[in-house]
C-alpha cells in the first residue's frame, strides 16, 4: 500500500497544495515547482523535449488534478434548468448539449472579456464543469453568486484528474476499459477503470487524441501506476503540456487570453453556437453580450494569431 500524500506544505509564506499523485511524481524523479497554488511536476528525468515527442508518438500521462471539478445540479433534477441557468454566465449553447457529451466554453465579464475558459458536460441530471486551477476559487464564487440557491454548486475535493494523451492512448486505456474504444471526440461516460469508478471524456489539451479521467482520489495513484505499467506510456510534466498545447494552437488562460481579451479577439468565435448569436433562439443574455455580438458581426480591433515555425 502506497502512502497517501500530505494535502499541502508551506513554502515560505505560501501554502502549496499537493495532488493525490504527489508521491508518484516524487518516486518518478519529477522536478516539482509551484504552479497555481500546487506543487506540480514541470518535467521528469527524460526532460521536456523527450516528453513532448513521446506524447506525439505514443502516449503521455499528465496529472491535472489541480484543476477544479464542479457539479451543478438543479433542484428540479432537470438538465434544462441547470443548462439555462449556466447560460447566464457563458455565451455558449448549454441547453442544446446532448446527454453524454462535452463542450468547450468560457465565462465572460460585462466588458466582454474572458474570465476563464472551461469544459462542461451533460451527465443527465447534472452538469460537470472543469475549470482552470489558477482561477478556480473565483470561478466557484462566480457560480455560487449567480446560480445558488436555484442551482446547487458542489466543488469536488475527493477526485483526481488524469489525462492520457497521444495516438496510443485509446489502445492503452482500452486494455483496462474496452468500452472507451467506442467513445467519440467529446463523449463522456461513467466507466470502471482498474476497479475505480471513473468519469471519462474523450478530450484533452495537447492536439492529440486522448482521454481525461476523473477518478476517486484514493484510487488515483493505483490507476496511474496501472497506466504507466504499459511501455507505451510515459509521465509528462507541465513543461511539455505547455509546448504541446502551444504547438496545437490551444489557448492558456492568463497567457494567450485574459479578462481583457474577448472570445472574438482570441479566435474563439467558433465556440459560440448559433443559438446564442444575433437572431438565435437565445440571443445574448450573457455578460458582455453587446461587445461580443458586435465583434462577431463587425470583427474585432485585434486578433490572436499563431506563428508557423
Amino acid at each position: 500500500m502506497r502512502r497517501q500524500p500530505a494535502r499541502c506544505r508551506e513554502r515560505g509564506p505560501e501554502v502549496l497544495n499537493r495532488t493525490p499523485l504527489y508521491d508518484l511524481h516524487v518516486e518518478l524523479g519529477a522536478r516539482m515547482v509551484p504552479f497555481a497554488g500546487y506543487e506540480m511536476p514541470v518535467q521528469y528525468k527524460a526532460g521536456t523535449i523527450a516528453e513532448h515527442t513521446h506524447t506525439r508518438n505514443a502516449a503521455g500521462l499528465f496529472d491535472v488534478s489541480h484543476m477544479g471539478q464542479v457539479i451543478l445540479r438543479a433542484a428540479s433534477g432537470r438538465w434544462e434548468d441547470v443548462a439555462l441557468a449556466f447560460e447566464r454566465l457563458v455565451p455558449v449553447d448549454a441547453l442544446g448539449l446532448g446527454q453524454g457529451r462535452q463542450r468547450y466554453g468560457f465565462f465572460t465579464n460585462e466588458d466582454g472579456g474572458i474570465e476563464d475558459d472551461l469544459m462542461f458536460a451533460n451527465r443527465g441530471d447534472h452538469m460537470l464543469v472543469v475549470v482552470n486551477a489558477a482561477v478556480k476559487a473565483a470561478d466557484i464564487a462566480r457560480l455560487r453568486a449567480a446560480l445558488e440557491p436555484e442551482i446547487a454548486v458542489e466543488p469536488l475535493e475527493d477526485r483526481a484528474l488524469i489525462a492520457l494523451q497521444g495516438p496510443q492512448a485509446e489502445a492503452v486505456l482500452a486494455a483496462l476499459a474496452p468500452e472507451v474504444a467506442a467513445m467519440r471526440f467529446m463523449d463522456v461516460a461513467a466507466i470502471t477503470c482498474n476497479a475505480a469508478a471513473c468519469w471519462v471524456s474523450r478530450s484533452g489539451y495537447t492536439g492529440e487524441d486522448g482521454f481525461e479521467i476523473s477518478v476517486p482520489a484514493a484510487q488515483a495513484e493505483e490507476l496511474a501506476w496501472a497506466l504507466l505499467s504499459d511501455e507505451r506510456v510515459q509521465p509528462v510534466g507541465l513543461g511539455a503540456r505547455d509546448t504541446l498545447r502551444l504547438e496545437a494552437g490551444l489557448c492558456l488562460y492568463g497567457h494567450d487570453i485574459d479578462a481583457t481579451t474577448s472570445p472574438i479577439e482570441a479566435g474563439l468565435g467558433w465556440a459560440i453556437q448559433k443559438a446564442r448569436r444575433a437572431g438565435g433562439a437565445r440571443e445574448g443574455g450573457f455578460p458582455g453580450a453587446g461587445r461580443i455580438l458586435r465583434e462577431l458581426a463587425e470583427g474585432p480591433a485585434r486578433k490572436r494569431v499563431g506563428l508557423r515555425p
